[in-house]
């Protein structure tokens, strides 16, 4: 499980390390503070925050709307522009890259706080798995909200999923459990080009953590899992090619 990465692009030091703090505290990662465009390009390349607040004065030539199209481009990632600036002209060209938020300087820990969340929220529903679209690119990661908060989950560290009525417990390799509002079929279906596979019409487990495959039952780390007979012929033929039957 890791907590949300967010990107600070800020030419004024005060205001950025003050940014910085606040979102500590409210239990974020941090990358580096870029405060012109150029440098932003190299820290989201290097960091790859979930989220990046951008204000859109900076330092040299290209500002922050330039930045903006290429972070949409190249990087996929929700953007909340910070300003002082709320002419209709700055208005307009923030518009037309169709940023997460819009937040005008000076920020408070609650706007902040309100406009991540909702940003990533909204992304999460629009784009479940984060991750380039091509068909044959595998996801890394996805975001899981457990409570009031967004966890950021790669998916080798998941062991299985279990289906508890309108939840799902994700089951982690360090031996925590979070519990997503959701159904186990909403979230197989996200995950299903990756290395995951239904057993039961409760469990869908990792197919890269199995320790043990018996009659009736899977075993992944201390847990034992039921296997259905509609899917157990399916599971031989994925973890045992070259014997799909089982038999030796």
């Amino acid at each position: 499980m890791t907590k949300l990465k967010i990107g600070i692009v800020e030419d004024e030091l005060i205001i950025a390390e003050a940014l910085k703090q606040m979102l500590i505290s409210m239990g974020y990662l941090t990358t580096e503070i870029a405060t012109r465009y150029s440098e932003a390009i190299d820290i989201i390349e290097t960091e790859k925050p979930d989220l990046v607040l951008l204000d859109i004065n900076l330092s040299g030539q290209l500002d922050g709307v330039d930045l903006a199209y290429v972070i949409k481009k190249n990087f996929n990632t929700p953007i909340i522009f910070l300003t002082a600036n709320t002419d209709p002209q700055t208005i307009q060209r923030v518009k037309q890259v169709n940023p997460s938020a819009f937040l005008a300087k000076p920020i408070s820990k609650e706007q902040l706080f309100s406009a991540i969340e909702i940003a990533v929220s909204n992304f999460s529903a629009a784009t479940p798995l984060a991750a380039p679209s091509a068909a044959d690119v595998q996801p890394e990661f996805i975001f899981i909200k457990d409570g009031g908060t967004f966890h950021k989950i790669y998916l080798n560290t998941i062991l299985y999923l279990e289906s508890e009525a309108n939840y799902v417990s994700i089951h982690l390799t360090d031996k925590t459990k979070l519990l997503a509002r959701a159904t186990l079929n909403e979230l197989y279906e996200v995950l299903v080009k990756s290395n995951f596979f239904r057993v039961h019409r409760s469990y869908v487990i990792n197919l890269q953590k199995i320790e043990k495959v018996g009659i009736a039952e899977i075993v992944i780390k201390d847990a034992k899992i039921p296997i259905s007979k509609t899917y157990k012929a399916e599971l031989i033929k994925l973890i045992n090619p070259a014997n799909p039957t089982g038999m030796g």
